[in-house]
Order: structure tokens, then sequence, then C-alpha cells
């Protein structure tokens, strides 16, 4: 069976693919169409009048919804696993540790980055070719009914809700909502007697997965595998105590906060038979890229660069793990966090006491609501006003942490430093 490549940019078209004229608030496919054609594309799917003499193109009522019925048919062709990831934090790092673990023994396709949303979903799965063996699906909403339409397409069999936090408060309405659009993916699982993977010691996680058949769970007490953090300086060690041969898996992972990230995908490894020396190496082996849990020397500083993107829980969990590392010259550079409706400025001003009760002294704030809060920290709007004067500064010998959300543009902090 034939395969075709789909793509929705004109920019990265070869010859042979199907394109897919989506719109948005910026764009719009369809005015790309002929050039898509022309380019080597062997269909164009619009949903507007261009030309209809050409019968490359094919009209459509809707392209996006086409799109993701002919995702929702070519997931249809599969009988294999299909393991669903979502989460407010480290779903993006869970999903890259189970890949890393499960593709050391079968063929595995994966979410590339972190498209996760109702474009990268379909699209996704459309590159998922006849030798698969797993699929591994992240799914990222900030909106209620999210989850549960990434579902109906990508139908997965297995899920994972790494866990559930203060991310998208304007757009879930409060926590109580981020749980359950979340667990929109625990309601699919649930109605076709699927297996979750689940962290024991979320109490959250027990409730809202209740009446689920399969459960296979894992924590730092209880469950098929249990470990603890053995060392996490400058990188995460885990003491595995329970349901795996080796007592340490050494990361190169930063954070205390990614030992359930671990655990999952020893977890997932074990239960779909992974050997344990795979499941070690593949773990120690995987390098966090693009912004997330990175460790960057640079002359004599250290920086914790995770800048991919920031909520109120994610913000918590890093500024307590770098105030548990041991170093003179600590500096936070945080940026502000978006999409919190209401609640924004109000978590801003939490972060605020959390920093002051971590006694932190060196602390520079960038834009958002941190603008707003009573403090009298060193404070920008723009990232690139705090590389110019954290350049000005000739650090040395400092250790930093970088975080915001992906707006802030928090890597551009980086052009500061020089090597020496």
């Amino acid at each position: 069976m034939q395969y075709p490549s789909v793509q929705t940019d004109t920019r990265k078209l070869k010859s042979g693919d199907i394109f897919f004229a989506l719109k948005g608030d910026n764009f719009n496919g369809n005015a790309f169409a002929l050039k898509a054609l022309e380019s080597g594309a062997v269909y164009a799917v619009i949903d507007e009048d261009i030309d209809a003499s050409n019968n490359k193109l094919i009209k459509v009522d809707d392209v996006l919804a086409t799109l993701q019925q002919l995702a929702k048919y070519h997931r249809q062709q599969f009988s294999i696993p299909f393991i669903a990831i979502t989460g407010s934090n480290g779903k993006t790092t869970t999903k890259e540790l189970i890949h890393a673990v499960l593709s050391s023994q079968y063929k595995t396709y994966t979410t590339e980055g972190n498209l996760n949303n109702h474009i990268g979903v379909p699209l996704t799965i459309l590159k998922i070719k006849s030798d698969a063996q797993m699929a591994v699906i992240e799914m990222g909403a900030n909106h209620q009914k999210e989850i549960e339409g990434y579902c109906r397409v990508a139908q997965p069999t297995h899920g994972v809700i790494s866990n559930v936090g203060k991310a998208h408060l304007e757009g879930f309405g409060g926590i109580e909502g981020v749980k359950k659009g979340k667990g929109e993916l625990y309601d699919f699982i649930r109605s076709h007697n699927g297996v979750v993977f689940a962290f024991d010691d979320y109490d959250y996680l027990h409730q809202m997965s209740e009446g689920i058949k399969e459960i296979i769970w894992y924590g730092t007490k209880s469950g098929e595998v249990t470990g603890t953090v053995k060392a996490s300086e400058p990188f995460l060690q885990v003491a595995v105590t329970k349901g795996f041969s080796f007592d340490v898996i050494k990361t190169n992972l930063v954070g205390d906060y990614n030992l359930p990230n671990i655990l999952c995908a020893v977890t997932i490894g074990r239960y779909f038979n992974v050997p344990d020396e795979k499941i070690k190496s593949s773990i120690e082996n995987y390098i966090p890229s693009n912004s997330r849990s990175q460790l960057i020397e640079i002359g004599s500083n250290k920086i914790i660069l995770d800048a991919y993107n920031a909520n109120p829980s994610s913000m918590k969990a890093a500024i307590e793990n770098f105030s548990s590392i041991h170093a003179d010259n600590k500096i936070l550079v945080l940026g502000g966090m978006m999409e919190l409706g209401d609640e924004s400025l109000h978590e801003h001003e939490n972060l605020i006491k959390l920093i002051q009760q971590n006694n932190f002294e060196n602390v520079i704030l960038v834009g958002g609501n941190f603008k707003h809060t009573h403090q009298s920290y060193t404070y920008f709007d723009k990232a690139e006003e705090a590389a110019s004067y954290i350049q000005w500064q000739h650090f040395q010998h400092a250790y930093f942490l970088i975080k915001g959300s992906r707006s802030m543009q928090m890597e551009k902090v980086l052009t500061a430093f020089k090597v020496e």
C-alpha cells in the first residue's frame, strides 16, 4: 500500500506530496494551492474557489476537517498500540523518553517536537508508515473538548496523563477545568477498554481514573515500578527500588521533577517487554533539547535553560529545584507566564513570595504580569533587554535558571554569555 506524504507548508513540499491548504489567523493556504501544484504536489486540497479547470485541485467544505478525517481513516489501518500523552507539565519530555525506550525494540513513530495541536496530531498520524509497531502521540490542549477531539482521530489504546497543574487556566476556567480537560483522555480509554499508566503519588489521578479496568501504576512508594531521587546535581539520578533489574539510572536531565517522567518510561518499556538493559541505556543516552531542562556551560557559568514554556506549577518546581542546588552565586532569570486569565497577577505574586521564601537575592524578571507585582527585583520588558543587562554585569562562576512562557522567548538571554 502506498502512503503519500501530506504537507501543509509549500516551503517543505516534496514532489508527490498532497498539499492541504489550511487557514489560520494570519495565513490562508488556499492562496498557495497552485504554487504547491507547480512545486510537485500531486493534489491540493482546498476549500475556496480557485481554478475550477484544474483537476488536481480537490475542493472540500473544510480543509482542516478533511485532514483530520483522513488521519482517522489512516489510523484505522493499524492494529498496533497507540499511546497518547497529555498533561500540564513534562508531556514532551515524557513522550521523548517513551519513544527512546520503545524505539530501542520496536519501529516506533512519534510526535515531532511538540506538534501536539489540532494540526500536529493528524499530521503525526499521517506520517506513520506500514512498518510501524508502536505509535506515541502527544496531545496539548488549552480548552475543554480539545483532547476529546484528538482522541476521536488518534483512537489511543493506551494513555498517560503526566500531571494536572495550573496551566492554561484562562481557557480551561480554573484547575478543575484543567482536570476535566486532561481527563478527556481517560474518558476515551475508559469507554474503549484501554490501558492507562499513572503516577501513584498523585491522588487526583486515582480519582480521575476510576472505572478504568487496567491501570498500571508507578510511583515513589507503590506501583509496578517504584523509584526515588538518588542524586540531582548536576543531573538527575534515579534509584529504582522495584520492578527493574538495575539499581540506578543516570540521566542527562536537570531537575527532581523529571522523576515521574523517568519512571513512566521505565514502566511502559517493561509493559511492552523491552529488555531492562535497553530501557536503561535508552534513558541514559537521551539528551534534552529545544530549551527543555538543558544544562549548558558557557565559560565559567552554568545555565539551566528551561525556557520552552512555563506555568505556575512548572515554575514552582523549577524554582524549588534550583533552590536545592549547591552553588554560591545563583541567579534567577524568569519570564512572565501567559494564558492565566484573571488569575495571572495573583499567580505572579505567588511566585514572588516563593522567590522570597527561598532567599534568592539576584533575580531578573522579564515581562508579563511581573511588571505589576510588588517587588524590588531587576525588571525588563523584553528578554533582549535582560540579555544586555546580564552581558554588562560580566558574571563569572555563576549558576543561572532561565525560564518563562514560550512567547517571552527567554532563550534570547543566552546571547548575553560569551565564552571566555
